[in-house]
């Protein structure tokens, strides 16, 4: 058993998951899922978690918000590699880079995680909201991480430096608390891909980081597929929806019940087939709603989330 980033140990935090896993036991969420995440908004993405009971997914705005290394609109999608330090102690300190150089590590703990990236990786890390000599990344790890993820990034509750050379490293985006020009000291590591939580959100290694819109989502693995093909639902929804009310053929009431009635179902599809913006949805599949209209919805609200 390894000191950090047990597989074993990763494998018994997300047992929903069923598909293939990387060598430290994180899910493996299919590209293909990755991809489509980025056609899709914050709230599209948020609602299938949210009905689901998972409500404590998403860090963002509020009285602690994150800020973003860029502002242009690009977002941040991978899967996630969590971290999680704490204030340094000497003794505690002596313990775990101790534990550290038995697994074989190298350099500093914040190094420790950007070593064992790989492609499309996010680092999650929880610094404990540390920005003064708690800067996680900088100009040279930023680069690192963009080797090895390409297309990664980082939300890092604490801090970062060297911004204007992390702003020229190219595919990267970082979500983080603060800026400050000293370099990071005086931390421990307490774990690494085990269970991760701050700003009022829980990230589970494998995890899978959207950020857009201001803030991040953690979509647990095992909920992708079906996130993917729900706020693909919701965009096709949304899209007829407006139309419908622009020609006064539904209220904004009918409209925003999270079930629709089977005459709004085949009016739908039926949209969905003949109208060009309908295109790329005709494969999904719509037996649950057609159910719940028939049958009867007992989470069903007036207004939509």
């Amino acid at each position: 058993m390894k000191n950090f980033n047990d597989r074993e140990k990763i494998i018994q935090l997300t047992p929903l998951w069923k598909g293939e896993r990387f060598e430290d036991g994180r899910p493996k969420v299919p590209d293909k899922y990755l991809d489509a995440l980025y056609g899709m908004t914050l709230e599209e993405v948020w609602k299938p978690i949210f009905v689901l009971g998972y409500e404590h997914q998403f860090v963002g705005g509020g009285v602690a918000p994150l800020q973003t290394l860029h502002d242009d609109g690009r977002k941040l999608v991978g899967r996630a590699v969590t971290c999680t330090y704490v204030p340094t102690r000497p003794d505690l300190h002596d313990v775990q880079f101790g534990r550290g150089a038995d697994d074989g590590l190298t350099g500093n703990y914040n190094q420790w995680v950007i070593d064992s990236l790989v492609e499309r990786d996010v680092v999650v890390c929880d610094m404990y909201d540390k920005i003064y000599k708690g800067t996680f990344l900088g100009g040279n790890l930023t680069t690192a991480l963009h080797n090895r993820t390409k297309t990664g990034g980082a939300v890092v509750w604490g801090g970062i430096r060297d911004v204007e050379q992390m702003k020229k490293v190219p595919d990267v985006q970082v979500y983080y608390r603060g800026i400050d020009p000293t370099p990071i000291r005086e931390f421990v590591m307490k774990d690494w891909n085990d269970i991760t939580s701050f700003g009022g959100a829980v990230c589970l290694p494998g995890d899978v980081v959207f950020g857009a819109g201001g803030g991040v989502l953690f979509i647990p693995s095992h909920l992708v597929a079906d996130v993917v093909e729900g706020a693909a639902k919701t965009h096709v929804k949304d899209d007829f929806g407006f139309e419908m009310i622009c020609q006064g053929k539904f209220t904004t009431a009918q409209i925003d019940r999270n079930t629709w009635s089977v005459e709004m179902l085949d009016m739908l599809l039926e949209w969905i087939k003949t109208d060009p913006r309908g295109e790329e949805y005709r494969d999904l599949d719509w037996s649950k709603e057609y159910d719940l209209a028939i049958n009867g919805d007992p989470n069903d609200t007036q207004t939509a989330l």
